[in-house]
């Protein structure tokens, strides 16, 4: 098993921070690297939705199926694949500290698979990077257009 956790401080309201990482739709704005989203189920939100992403990774495509299997407003969504022998478990959460929004994503990796047991370790770098990425695109793309506090 392997945990990734990382933390932003965001400087935008914690509903819009929210509903950028829960709405499919608009994280898919938010992260660069996603390059296509195809809704699985009716729903495009909430407990239930399932999507296939494909991001653009060094050059490469990789597609991935998710489903949103916890969702509080305001709180949390976890997000779950399987892919590659592995359970990926990711977990965002928010909450306000001191007039900002601090979003949190912990990622667990439980690979069930030979091969991906002796893989998903060596590929923890290589993951921190990718999430610390997506956090700095969350946060550029909430800080975007949220009112600015008076100085």
């Amino acid at each position: 098993m392997t945990l990734l956790t990382v933390t932003k401080q965001i400087n935008a309201p914690l509903n819009r921070v929210f509903n950028t990482i829960s709405d499919i739709r608009n994280f898919t704005e938010a992260v660069p690297d996603i390059v296509h989203v195809e809704f699985l189920t009716e729903q495009k939100h909430g407990v239930g939705t399932k999507f296939r992403e494909t991001r653009e990774i060094n050059g490469r495509k990789a597609t991935t199926d998710l489903e949103v299997t916890e969702l509080k407003e305001d709180e949390y969504i976890r997000l779950v694949s399987d892919a590659g022998g592995t359970i990926w478990d990711s977990l965002f959460t928010v909450k306000e500290k001191k007039g900002v929004t601090e979003l949190t994503l912990t990622m667990e990796a439980k690979p069930y698979k030979m091969m991906a047991k002796l893989t998903t370790p060596l590929m923890k770098g290589i993951m921190k990077k990718a999430l610390k990425k997506d956090m700095i695109s969350l946060k550029n793309y909430c800080e975007a257009d949220a009112p600015k506090k008076a100085l």
